[in-house]
């Protein structure tokens, strides 16, 4: 009776994400054609978008709990498997119980920031904020249910409510008192009592979190839990985290996110990886190191759709790998090339980090993308080069050039490679915005992929949206909860006293890059990508105007940097991703990239110290 209860509640929770996914779809392209065709666009579509993209966010991040998916360092490998049990306890434990006094903050939050008037169509927005509450309680919840030992389970749920009633017992009174309906002096004045408690175990948790984000606990943790607890030892209110939460999330870029990653699944689910693998394997093969390219080039069309989340290893990396060796690349060479080629498509669109930075930098998105244009193909060729290199010098045989052969591998795969061009076309020409191209893209690829190549079903479509929910809950919920972190970072004026410091110290501009780059290396060392730009873009932003930096370069420098984190041991996140699927020990990995981080490293400073290869086209 308890698992036939646990499944229908599973697939409750599926098909609200589904829905939440697609409904976000279909909103953002009826208003586009509204707006095209009737010239009018549907009345408050976007206060209905930004509803849907934060019904999506965390229906999605309680899934992607639930399948124990959310981003985390991979540094907890290295532990003896004799810790390996405790330190998940301690990392569910405090999982479950932040999650918990974050949800107890977005009640309050619900509760105290809308009024009774404010509606979204006819529903109140404080029960629509409520998913918000909902999400964090499933999820802490979660955190303790998927440990595996009983008596784990049942210390770490102890630990959990302790420390989630704890430091969320302030947002609890707010809102137990809201709005005086009920008078609660006594609540109110143990509230009062315990801040001071409260603001002094705040430090040492602070950096209990942090030696826990080195033990697995998610990232989207410890990145909200340091941003409530300096909260909550400055005596502020703890609200501000779901406050900005639902700032960040109801920005107008933000819906393009999870249907960018959608659209990646479909292509990953489908056998549009294969049709163009034979399509770049005819037309390029009969090249010195033609294979090369065509893996690097398949591997950056895949991640532009994917954000450098690793689906590309994951999905391409065994097909990809037997193409090469059957074409006489050893192992070793392979898995480098493949590994390196995991992130090479960051820069162009519509890369996932690409509209984060944006967004957080408050930089055009399309310049953006303009701009990463060219350093973008730089890196691409300074990968294929060494793999073109590779093969003239240990003579790896070519194919003969076949045109009936290539023609035909062109008609099979022309679908697929008309999708960035539509892309292209629909946003930067300026025809959609860019939330509605991510719909336009998702609707192409569906239609090409179930009625025109029949790689899939019509009844495929919610198992396809429900293997992206992972990413998307796994990427949304880190914009949310860091977001948070940020607003104290600037609200701290952190950003302008790390300037001055800066600039009293040095003074020349090539020397400010040269430190730059060597400090986003080390970050890229240790932090995922989406991590690093909710929490490093305010601090570097306000050096790049002091340095007379054009905002887009320092936007493709911070990027390219970040890229090259994934290949960066010890934690680099492809090269972990990369021992999985080549089965191959992960210190192997590590000299296996060795050259290509190398080769990697000379590109990025070209990059960073040759500014026209950004502005060229801007």
């Amino acid at each position: 009776m308890a698992n036939r209860l646990v499944r229908g509640a599973h697939t409750v929770e599926d098909t609200l994400a589904f829905l939440a996914i697609f409904g976000l779809a279909v909103m953002l392209l009826a208003d586009a054609v509204a707006q095209k065709v009737f010239k009018t666009g549907i009345k408050e579509s976007q206060v209905y978008i930004e509803q849907l993209v934060l019904a999506a966010t965390f229906i999605a991040a309680a899934v992607t709990a639930r399948e124990k998916k959310h981003l985390a360092l991979a540094t907890g490998l290295f532990l003896p498997a004799r810790l390996k049990g405790l330190a998940t306890t301690v990392s569910a434990a405090l999982a479950s119980g932040l999650t918990l006094a974050f949800g107890l903050s977005a009640l309050s939050f619900a509760r105290n920031a809308f009024t009774a008037a404010d509606r979204v169509g006819f529903l109140p927005k404080r029960l629509v904020v409520l998913i918000m509450a909902a999400g964090f309680l499933a999820m802490s919840l979660r955190f303790i249910t998927t440990l595996e030992k009983k008596k784990a389970r049942w210390g770490a749920a102890l630990a959990a409510v302790v420390i989630g009633l704890f430091f969320g017992f302030e947002p609890l009174v707010h809102l137990v008192t809201a709005g005086g309906t009920v008078p609660a002096p006594a609540l109110s004045a143990a509230g009062e009592s315990l801040q001071p408690l409260i603001s002094g175990l705040a430090g040492p948790m602070i950096i209990v979190l942090i030696a826990a984000a080195f033990l697995g606990l998610p990232i989207f943790v410890v990145l909200g839990g340091v941003g409530y607890l300096l909260f909550a030892k400055g005596g502020q209110p703890l609200e501000i985290i779901p406050n900005q939460a639902y700032g960040v999330l109801t920005g107008t870029a933000i819906p393009a996110i999870p249907l960018f990653a959608a659209v990646g699944f479909f292509l990953s689910e489908s056998k549009a990886g294969e049709r163009l693998v034979r399509f770049f394997q005819s037309v390029l093969g009969w090249m010195p190191g033609g294979m090369t390219v065509m893996a690097v080039v398949i591997c950056a069309f895949f991640t532009t759709f994917t954000g450098a989340s690793g689906v590309t290893i994951l999905c391409l990396g065994g097909l990809l790998a037997i193409v090469l060796e059957r074409a006489g690349y050893p192992k070793r060479f392979t898995v480098g090339i493949l590994t390196a080629s995991g992130s090479i498509g960051l820069l162009f669109p519509p890369s996932l980090p690409v509209i984060i930075y944006g967004v957080i930098a408050q930089t055009s998105i399309k310049d953006m993308f303009v701009g990463g244009l060219l350093p973008g193909v730089f890196l691409v060729i300074s990968v294929v080069s060494v793999g073109v290199i590779y093969s003239w010098k240990h003579h790896i045989p070519r194919q003969s050039f076949k045109f009936r052969e290539a023609v035909g591998a062109f008609r099979e795969s022309f679908w697929e490679l008309l999708l960035p061009l539509i892309v292209f076309g629909l946003y930067l020409g300026g025809i959609v915005n860019l939330q509605q191209s991510a719909a336009a893209a998702l609707l192409y690829v569906w239609i090409v992929e179930t009625f025109i190549k029949r790689d899939m079903k019509i009844r495929d479509l919610p198992r396809i949206f429900l293997r992206a929910a992972p990413i998307i809950g796994g990427v949304l919920i880190i914009l949310a909860l860091a977001n948070g972190l940020s607003y104290y970072i600037i609200d701290a004026q952190i950003p302008q006293k790390l300037s001055d410091l800066v600039t009293a110290k040095i003074a020349s501009p090539y020397v400010f890059l040269l430190l730059l780059n060597v400090a986003l290396l080390v970050v890229g060392c240790f932090m995922d990508i989406y991590s690093a730009i909710l929490v490093v873009v305010p601090l570097i932003i306000p050096l790049g105007i002091v340095f007379h930096i054009h905002p887009v370069h320092l936007g493709i420098i911070f990027l390219a940097n970040l890229e090259l984190g994934y290949l960066t041991p010890p934690v680099g996140l492809n090269l972990y991703l990369a021992s999985y699927r080549f089965e191959e020990p992960i210190s192997r990995v590590y000299r296996d990239v060795l050259i290509f981080l190398g080769i990697g490293l000379v590109a990025v400073l070209l990059i960073t110290y040759v500014p026209f290869l950004t502005t060229a086209l801007l």
